[in-house]
């Protein structure tokens, strides 16, 4: 079972790697380039295959009591309980939505594309905010680890101040988008435009009710050991989701004004 989750994260893993990467390969040498690329991978992967030897064979034995839907739970678990493996999850399905606009981007259908749609300068006051915000996360797990409450509240409620104007500018420009007839089905661009920009956005909600709760439970029950976890853990999700930003606010918009 152990072997099993391993070997599913494992695979993960490799997923989300292979689809940055092709996600930046489509993006900076087109996709004639990741097609052949992705060719000779195969190619490379048959030969490493061909050249493996085992000096003893096993014979496969069904795990007694296990079916497949219950090492699939099993396998979950794993991942679920794995802080590393959570957030390699969450990049995994942001790899996703990078790689599909890097394909989509320039399927404007006659429509208009990011250069004639993105304000910088409402997207560089998100940014800030969101990089503040970042520092502000910082300062409140400092405070948490050293329980002093005027660092772990006053960083926490900068935090969710910056995360909340920084939605809220996101929404303002869905908003404007919508009303310019840009909308999601304007043009396989907006539709991949709005998937990945709307996905970060929906996990920065959801990680201000997390923030919110936070404080509750620090609020309720002290700093015990449990709940200074628990802060870990939405500290790497939410550097997480700024490092996601950088990309973002890099690829699609810098780029796309450029475009």
């Amino acid at each position: 079972m152990a072997a099993n989750s391993l070997d599913n994260a494992s695979e993960a893993i490799a997923e989300l790697g292979g689809l940055a990467v092709g996600g930046a390969i489509v993006a900076l040498l087109g996709y004639r380039w990741a097609f052949g690329i992705d060719a000779l991978t195969f190619v490379f992967s048959a030969a490493s295959i061909a050249l493996i030897t085992h000096r003893r064979r096993f014979a496969w034995a069904a795990t007694p009591g296990k079916t497949v839907t219950s090492e699939a739970v099993e396998g979950l678990r794993s991942i679920w309980r794995s802080d590393v493996l959570r957030e390699l999850t969450g990049v995994n399905v942001f790899a996703a939505f990078f790689a599909a606009y890097a394909v989509l981007s320039g399927e404007t259908a006659g429509g208009p594309a990011g250069k004639d749609l993105f304000d910088l300068k409402v997207t560089a006051v998100e940014t800030g905010c969101l990089l503040l915000s970042s520092f502000a996360c910082g300062v409140a797990s400092i405070g948490a680890q050293t329980r002093r409450g005027a660092w772990f509240y006053g960083g926490m409620a900068a935090t969710l101040v910056l995360g909340t104007v920084f939605l809220g500018l996101e929404v303002w420009e869905f908003a404007g988008l919508v009303a310019r007839d840009a909308g999601p089905g304007r043009s396989a661009f907006l539709s991949a435009f709005f998937a990945l920009v709307g996905c970060h956005g929906l996990h920065v909600g959801v990680g201000l009710l997390w923030l919110t709760t936070m404080m509750a439970q620090v609020w309720a029950k002290g700093y015990r050991p449990d709940i200074l976890r628990r802060m870990l853990c939405f500290s790497l999700f939410w550097h997480a989701l700024d490092i996601i930003w950088v990309a973002v606010f890099t690829i699609v918009y810098l780029m796309g004004s450029g475009a």
